[in-house]
C-alpha cells in the first residue's frame, strides 16, 4: 500500500496571501487587546495612550503589513530565506522595542512591559501565518 504525501504548493495566490495577512492582523489585534486589558488590571495607568486601541491596533496593522512585505522580499531575494529569517525576525522584534523604552517613567513600567509583550505577540501570530501563506521552500 503506497502513501500519497500531501504537499502544499510553494506559491500561493494573492488572495490566499492577503487573507492570511488579514487573519494575522485580526488575531494579533485580539492578542494585543487582551494584553492591554491585563496591563490595565495589573496597574498600567488609564491615561497611557499606547495601550488604547486606537494606538495599538493601528501599529499592529502596520507591523503585520511591514512584516509580510519583508518576509516576501527575503523569500524572493535570498538564497537561504530560512536562515535569513531565523536571524532577522528576532532582531527586528528587539529593534521594535526601542521606541517603547523611551516611554519608561514613573508609574509606566507595567504599560511599557505590556507594549514589549505586544511586539512578541504580533510576531508569534504573524510568523506562523507567513510560513503558511508564503512558504519558504
Amino acid at each position: 500500500m503506497s502513501r500519497v504525501s500531501e504537499t502544499l504548493p510553494s506559491r500561493r495566490g494573492p488572495l490566499v496571501v492577503a487573507g492570511g495577512v488579514f487573519v494575522a492582523i485580526l488575531l494579533s489585534s485580539a492578542a494585543n487587546a487582551l494584553i492591554a486589558v491585563l496591563a490595565g488590571a495589573l496597574g498600567a495607568p488609564d491615561d497611557f495612550n499606547p495601550l488604547k486601541p486606537s494606538s495599538y491596533v493601528f501599529l499592529t496593522v502596520l507591523g503585520v503589513l511591514a512584516g509580510s512585505a519583508g518576509w516576501a522580499l527575503v523569500r524572493r531575494l535570498s538564497r537561504d530565506p530560512e536562515l535569513v529569517l531565523r536571524r532577522l525576525v528576532p532582531s527586528v522584534v528587539v529593534l521594535s522595542f526601542v521606541p517603547d523604552l523611551f516611554e519608561f517613567g514613573e508609574g509606566k513600567v507595567t504599560g511599557v512591559v505590556a507594549l514589549l509583550v505586544m511586539h512578541v505577540a504580533v510576531a508569534a501570530v504573524a510568523v506562523p501565518t507567513y510560513r503558511r501563506v508564503m512558504p519558504l521552500s
